[in-house]
């Protein structure tokens, strides 16, 4: 006999993330569609869990609401510290670049007077710069600049953003010390990819206690 579905709710479906959440879902044998909803309230917020990439206000307005986890990638908010329920939220679903967050901060406590030099590329549509999984990269690591001309202070995080065409995404990491340098870079190819880790981590909130998690928690008990 087959489990039952998990039943989830998409807030801000009538984006492009969230139209791809809701194609992503009809494509999962172990998923079902409770709701989707654009800016307005859905009817009803029953489900196991809710899938959000909304505005700031529409995740307030889900937290407010909800008695089911929630999985959010809205950007420019400060998540609450102390959510009603468990609550994910990322800038940037990819477990890739999850991993790459993780080298990173391995490198730098390595390598601690080496200069660091973060450049990304996005679609010419982007409304951030530098992106939100750009300063994720280097959150706690050092003052954060963009692009600014001129000798670097030490402990400056050099912050660069290229905007052309329809580039999905791209991270490229540059630690540079004397007579060497690493480059650790991370290339999306397709959008599906934040869909699919979207959802990945809506499956592993279910059944979790309220607070604040993060996609290093779900690759932390992938590893």
């Amino acid at each position: 006999m087959s489990s039952p579905r998990l039943a989830v709710g998409v807030h801000g479906a009538s984006g492009r993330m969230g139209r791809m959440v809701v194609e992503a879902i009809a494509a999962s044998p172990d998923l079902s569609l409770a709701w989707a909803c654009g800016a307005a309230p859905p009817p009803s917020w029953a489900c196991d869990v809710v899938v959000d990439f909304s505005t700031p206000e529409g995740l307030d307005r889900v937290l407010a609401h909800a008695r089911s986890p929630v999985v959010s990638g809205t950007t420019g908010l400060t998540p609450p510290a102390s959510p009603p329920v468990a609550l994910l939220h990322a800038a940037n679903f990819s477990l890739g670049v999850a991993v790459l967050a993780r080298l990173v901060r391995e490198a730098r406590a390595a390598l601690p007077d080496w200069d660091l030099e973060v450049v990304e590329l996005h679609h010419n549509a982007k409304r951030d710069a530098p992106s939100g999984t750009a300063l994720r990269l280097v959150e706690g690591l050092g003052r954060q600049q963009n692009g600014r001309s001129g000798p670097r202070e030490p402990g400056e995080v050099g912050m660069h953003a290229l905007r052309g065409g329809d580039i999905v995404g791209e991270h490229h990491v540059y630690l540079c010390g004397p007579g060497e340098r690493i480059q650790l870079a991370h290339v999306a190819h397709n959008r599906g990819l934040f869909a699919a880790g979207a959802l990945r981590a809506a499956r592993w909130l279910v059944g979790r206690p309220a607070g604040r998690y993060t996609l290093d928690d779900v690759m932390a008990q992938r590893s």
